[in-house]
């Protein structure tokens, strides 16, 4: 068993299928008896704080999604083999980014982010990131700008291009193979790493 649980984070534009891959990949180690524990639901939490979302974020709301993920992360961690993290910490850079540049805001990224950036890249053995696919309609039932939608995920994919997290990120297309293989990659990295 290993010491410190395996960490696979999610990350994506809304609506491009994120949770459901780590739905999938919460089933599959369950069925092969892994301890897993997953995290997510922020988004409902931030608005049930009153923190402003999406196309509003601010410093504050991104500083509080950031510490809370954490928080949910350290939690989860107590007691899973592995931990799910639903919208991984890296994920609040580009909803803010893209929520300045979408507001004509010149403001640079706070230092709250750089914490993110560092957190990630110590933090998650394996990270997924949905592509946006714009000829997939968003649900009715979750209205969502689609300036933003495509702002956040270009500056998802942005961040991860610069960053040294390129090499260790699995991008993941709307096409049932790069989900098929972006499963697999994510349950046989952990159960390699259960097993050791």
């Amino acid at each position: 068993m290993v010491n410190t649980p395996f960490r696979i984070g999610v990350l994506g534009a809304p609506s491009t299928g994120a949770t459901q891959l780590l739905r999938r990949i919460e089933m599959e180690l369950r069925g092969h008896g892994v301890a897993v524990a997953r995290t997510g639901g922020i988004a409902k939490r931030a608005a049930a704080a009153g923190l402003p979302k999406m196309q509003h974020h601010t410093d504050t709301s991104t500083e509080w999604i950031i510490g809370q993920t954490i928080a949910d992360e350290a939690l989860a961690a107590r007691t899973a083999q592995v931990v799910l993290a639903d919208r991984a910490v890296l994920d609040a850079i580009p909803y803010y980014t893209a929520a300045l540049e979408y507001r004509d805001d010149d403001r640079v990224a706070t230092e709250t982010c750089l914490i993110a950036r560092r957190y990630t890249t110590v933090k998650y053995h394996v990270l997924l990131a949905t592509v946006l696919d714009p000829e997939i309609p968003v649900d009715a039932a979750h209205p969502i700008d689609p300036r933003y939608r495509a702002l956040v995920d270009s500056h998802l994919h942005d961040e991860l291009g610069t960053s040294f997290l390129a090499h260790s990120t699995r991008r993941v297309t709307s096409t049932a193979d790069s989900k098929d293989a972006a499963v697999q990659h994510a349950v046989d990295a952990a159960l390699r790493a259960v097993a050791a």
